[in-house]
């Protein structure tokens, strides 16, 4: 199915936590507050497969093409944060990958999530909850990237899906 550009954003005492990402993942996507599949791999018949069930029962897709699907993404902060926090950050905001897209970090995505801050809140938070605002504002960005996205001629988007 067709992925798209999804951004989301928290603030949590006066310091904002925003996420930006891409999404054309092999594995499928599903709201996690809901858990409603919302894209992903089709089935012959027309409707979504199971792309993780299909996995466990040893089933691989036909057509998965290594670096043909990636999810890509920047999770940003006007936080002061040091660079050992920033990677934390992005690695935290990888939980907001997992949480919406199964399969993740497949051998045939390049799944990558980056991180920056500007620091211009000159006061920051607790790097855990720093970290846990990045996962679900990932996720939040996720979902919004598939409920955003407009087909393709053969390439159906969430939106247009029966």
């Amino acid at each position: 199915m067709k992925g798209g550009i999804g951004s989301a954003s928290l603030t949590v005492h006066g310091i904002t936590v925003a996420a930006l990402v891409a999404v054309n993942a092999v594995g499928d996507v599903r709201d996690p507050h809901t858990g409603q599949l919302l894209a992903g791999a089709r089935s012959p018949q027309g409707g979504l497969r199971d792309t993780a069930a299909a996995l466990r029962a040893g089933d691989l897709p036909q057509t998965l093409l290594a670096g043909a699907n990636t999810t890509i993404g920047v999770v940003a902060t006007d936080a002061v944060m040091s660079k050992v926090q920033m990677q934390r950050l992005a690695t935290m905001a990888h939980d907001g990958l997992a949480r919406t897209v199964n399969p993740i970090h497949t051998g045939f995505d390049g799944d990558v999530m980056f991180s920056l801050a500007t620091g211009t809140a000159n006061t920051t938070l607790e790097p855990t909850v720093l970290g846990s605002l990045a996962a679900e504002v990932t996720a939040m960005a996720v979902v919004e990237a598939i409920r955003a996205a407009s087909s393709l001629p053969g390439i159906p988007a969430h939106r247009e899906r029966r």
